[in-house]
């Protein structure tokens, strides 16, 4: 083996959980210009070692594919970490403009990252971006957070992998179908896709069931079954609108994220999909990887038919488990028994993944599972349903990111973006994973996160 063979960073005598398609294990791993060059045994891995190999010695510990979470907003995290919306400060000390400038949103972002490879997130998506929140009251949300986002990647300052939808409306606001169509011509910032990705665009259809504002066919307590968030004179108008932007976006090659969360909004969505899909001289929807996010009173047919046009769908556990008194105040106990299906999405067949929201809810990919298992009702530590809900942060989200042949999974030739667990999470009750520490993180093979008082070498 010539130099210029040689791994740049091997890691042995581990517990590599790799997620491929049999869930296989391995206990090293070896890395070169960023990419697996080996995922075996020891020996195996060790036989790419060189003399300016870096060579890791995990001590038992449990390496996981890198964390990705599929809806996080970075740069306000960066903003207001440790804060979050759904905890007992929330977020009132950060009011006002907190990105007012360049160099206040290149400290965010590269702060976020911080936090990312801290938890062992290697791969995120920003979900909203662009001139739609140009004079949002934060800031965090520009299409000059965008641009920012663009010069970390091209001076190689990321440290973990950033997928971005567009927004062309206001965060958690209206839009207008005219301010869409406009917004698909405008140009993009020219970046690796392997770092920087921006693949289409979000758009909010609706609200929140607490809020009273998510569009469904259920009778809220105070009266009235919500609307959209689309511009329009009427019901009528605004899912026109609605479905219109989201034809447009589909033919100009795009993925859309729609934030819905009542079960017409997401028809609408669905059923437009299931339109364009059925179009002659069309491409499948599904090479869009078209997703729903939240999706709080998605039902089983839904989530069936969703599944068969190869949507996805993210949702986020510790909010639902937050607002489920909330939801049963607003529409009733028996609506509020069956939103977040999470037994059926686990099982339904669809692109489902979990993720934070942060910073409305902590960031913490160990809360978000373990409040999920608390969703379905587990205590005990049980393998099989811990791996499926860490494929959800790992294998799936690479799937929304249309990445799933070069990320998401420890496999030959894929990203070496993995986390290092001081224990095994399938073998720990799912109340104690937020406790199993992530003693390093490394992204592209290179170490971004070494927990204090942790050595490797």
């Amino acid at each position: 083996m010539s130099a210029d063979e040689y791994a740049d960073l091997v890691a042995v005598g581990g517990n590599v959980l790799t997620f491929d398609a049999r869930d296989g294990r391995a206990s090293g791993l070896a890395a070169r210009a960023g990419r697996l060059v080996a995922v075996g045994t020891d020996e195996e891995a060790l036989a790419h070692a060189g003399p300016g190999t870096r060579v890791l010695s995990l001590a038992g510990r449990t390496v996981l594919p890198g964390i990705n979470d599929s809806h996080l907003h970075a740069a306000w995290l960066g903003a207001v970490w440790p804060d979050t919306l759904i905890s007992e400060n929330g977020l009132s000390a950060h009011q006002g403009r907190l990105l007012a400038d360049e160099e206040s949103r290149r400290a965010a972002i590269l702060r976020a990252g911080r936090i990312c490879a801290s938890l062992g997130i290697t791969s995120y998506t920003e979900p909203g971006l662009g001139p739609g929140e140009d004079d949002g009251e934060t800031g965090c949300f520009s299409q000059a957070v965008l641009d920012t986002y663009a010069t970390l990647a091209k001076e190689g300052e990321l440290r973990a992998r950033v997928t971005v939808l567009r927004l062309f409306g206001t965060l958690d606001g209206p839009s207008t179908l005219e301010d869409v169509a406009a917004g698909l011509d405008t140009p993009l910032p020219r970046t690796d896709p392997a770092w920087l990705n921006v693949t289409g665009l979000k758009i909010f259809a609706d609200g929140i069931p607490p809020m009273g504002s998510a569009w469904t066919c259920h009778r809220y307590t105070s009266g009235g079954h919500g609307s959209l968030l689309v511009a329009g004179a009427d019901d009528a108008a605004r899912e026109h609108n609605l479905r219109t932007m989201i034809r447009l976006a589909h033919r100009a090659g795009l993925q859309v994220g729609v934030h819905a969360t009542g079960d017409r909004s997401i028809d609408a969505f669905v059923d437009t999909v299931a339109e364009l899909t059925a179009e002659p001289a069309g491409e499948r929807a599904a090479a869009r990887r078209h997703y729903v996010i939240h999706g709080d009173l998605v039902n089983p047919a839904q989530i069936a038919r969703m599944a068969g046009l190869g949507m996805g769908l993210t949702t986020q556990p510790v909010i639902a488990a937050a607002t489920a008194d909330w939801v049963a105040g607003a529409l009733g106990p028996e609506v509020a028994g069956t939103a977040w299906p999470l037994q059926e999405l686990l099982a339904g067949g669809l692109t489902f993944t979990l993720s934070s929201d942060g910073p409305v809810t902590t960031p913490d990919w160990r809360a978000q599972v373990a409040a999920a298992c608390g969703l379905l009702g587990e205590r005990a530590p049980r393998p099989r349903l811990m791996t499926r809900l860490l494929r959800c942060y790992t294998t799936a989200p690479a799937v929304q990111d249309g990445a799933e042949a070069w990320k998401g999974s420890l496999e030959w030739g894929k990203a070496a973006d993995f986390c290092v667990l001081e224990r095994d999470p399938l073998e720990v009750a799912p109340a104690d994973l937020p406790q199993v520490a992530v003693d390093a993180t490394v992204t592209a093979g290179r170490i971004v996160h070494l927990r204090d008082g942790v050595s490797l070498d």
